[in-house]
């Protein structure tokens, strides 16, 4: 029992906000109850029973979902996550935010999610392919390159992809653009590893724009350094913006002069953490989102900024690389604040607007520079910013609901444009 509550709590807020958010949109486009209802119902969702052999001969079972949100605007398009808490009322409610966010991002997607309920790091390489083909033979003919694309999520990566694509051709013969965050060598894009953190700059550079301030200069503080904190990190120094506080799981530190960004990198490569790292000071973990500076990027776990700590926050602009780390409590505090949000649903778009491109690549058959790819995804970002601006002045609201609002209006637009009726 004492494992689950964190989880839960980040996810069950997740659900709930996403919710909240939804019907606050909904009321502000002033949407039909029935239509409103509809958006919210999945088109489907899948639960398969799956038995594999174990490297010692015994037999196995796990249980896998996929929920298949909506297709309007496209085939559905999400991850899957090999976690133990893999759930359906987590999967579906990342399968709906899947759905905002593709809107939003302005891409022929829909939404969904999966997962198998399974802890890989229990399982041998050779077990975790096993449970992906068998996975795969059990959803393929209801995956498809018009259909459903997945791709990687917590708990799976590029070689799991490469696996699913392998067994779905074996059905369909060979099919890269069924899935996206392939290795480069099987249809994968150049700029992929990059693009969420990437996609955090643009936003934040289109952002600032609008404040008449731009990324150099200013002071940053990066919660989470994995793939998309790192990636951030690195952008934004070479772009002369001053990182000046950094935290993982190994801890945080801390430097009000900035941070040297490719030292720290090669040090947490070598440490798998930024622990220890020499150039700057260790600070307590907890305090790191409430350090002086301009720009704050939470880039983690979700419910990180609420009630407890809204007030001590001293950034003027928050971007949330992470899904959901700010709850709706600490949303009001900041507000009256006058602390600007760059929401979610916008601000990480830039990993699915990439694996968008991966598709379309593979589709053509034509593969692109990175140089085009970044061009691209900088292009869609700052469109998208436009977007948002947009209907945060037709319905006088903050960003979060401007991105909302976009979203759910191009779903329901499309919803109706095919046909819909009550």
């Amino acid at each position: 029992m004492l494992c689950t509550p964190l989880f839960w709590y980040t996810n069950m807020n997740a659900l709930a906000a996403t919710n909240r958010n939804f019907k606050l949109a909904a009321r502000l486009l002033g949407l039909d109850s029935k239509l409103e209802k509809s958006l919210l119902i999945p088109f489907r969702e899948i639960k398969v029973e799956c038995t594999i052999p174990k490297d010692d001969g015994t037999l196995v079972s796990y249980v896998g979902f996929r929920v298949q949100h909506d297709n309007a605007r496209g085939p559905m398009k999400g991850g899957i996550r090999y976690h133990p808490e893999v759930d359906p009322d987590e999967v579906n409610a990342l399968a709906q935010l899947m759905t905002w966010k593709t809107a939003v991002a302005n891409i022929p997607y829909g939404g969904a999610k999966g997962g198998i309920g399974c802890n890989p790091r229990e399982l041998s390489v050779s077990e975790v392919e096993r449970l992906t083909r068998v996975f795969t033979q059990k959803i393929h003919d209801l995956i498809g390159i018009h259909t459903d694309v997945p791709a990687p999520d917590m708990g799976t990566n590029p070689q799991t992809m490469a696996w699913i694509l392998d067994e779905y051709s074996k059905f369909h013969g060979y099919s890269p653009a069924v899935v996206t965050g392939k290795p480069i060598d099987l249809g994968g894009s150049l700029g992929r590893d990059a693009a969420t953190g990437r996609g955090v700059l643009f936003a934040t550079e289109a952002l600032l724009a609008e404040h008449g301030k731009s990324v150099a200069g200013q002071r940053f503080v990066i919660q989470g350094f994995g793939n998309v904190g790192s990636w951030a990190a690195q952008l934004i120094h070479e772009a002369g913006g001053k990182v000046v506080a950094v935290s993982d799981i190994s801890g945080a530190i801390k430097e009000k002069n900035g941070i040297d960004i490719p030292a720290l990198l090669k040090h947490v490569k070598e440490h798998r953490g930024v622990k220890g790292f020499g150039g700057a000071n260790a600070i307590e973990s907890n305090s790191i989102l409430t350090e002086d500076c301009d720009i704050l990027i939470p880039a983690a776990l979700g419910g990180v900024i609420n009630r407890d700590n809204a007030n001590d926050i001293k950034a003027k602009f928050i971007i949330e690389a992470a899904n959901h780390p700010t709850d709706p409590d600490a949303d009001e505090i900041l507000s009256k604040k006058g602390v600007v949000i760059l929401p979610d649903i916008f601000a990480n778009s830039g990993g699915v607007t990439v694996s968008y491109f991966e598709w379309v690549q593979n589709i053509q058959g034509f593969m692109w520079d990175e140089a085009k790819v970044n061009a691209e995804l900088r292009k869609y970002i700052q469109q998208g910013f436009k977007d948002v601006k947009e209907m945060c002045k037709t319905h006088n609201c903050d960003l979060r609901m401007g991105a909302f609002t976009l979203g759910v209006n191009r779903v329901a637009r499309a919803t109706v444009l095919r046909g819909w009726e009550a």
